[in-house]
């Protein structure tokens, strides 16, 4: 399977930081909100034309990295 995280991008001059796609202002999170409410990935890439298949793909792996964490702690 092919790779596509390199898509995701970090800058502190983009939306505070936080990941986003190709440092374009569309946020990881924002993306898999849309997916979690039951959009399509057509019906996302219709909506923003600057997308691609490849980029929604690159959100869902990014999830499934964070997803991968070992354990979660409180912090006193």
């Amino acid at each position: 399977m092919e790779s596509f995280i390199n898509r995701i991008t970090i800058n502190p001059e983009i939306c505070h930081g936080k990941p986003t796609v190709r440092g374009m202002r569309y946020p990881v999170e924002n993306i898999l909100e849309l997916l979690a409410s039951g959009m399509k990935h057509s019906e996302i890439l219709d909506d923003y034309q600057d997308l691609e298949e490849e980029d929604i793909l690159a959100c869902l792996e990014y999830a499934a990295k964070l997803a991968q964490t070992k354990g979660i702690h409180t912090v006193a």
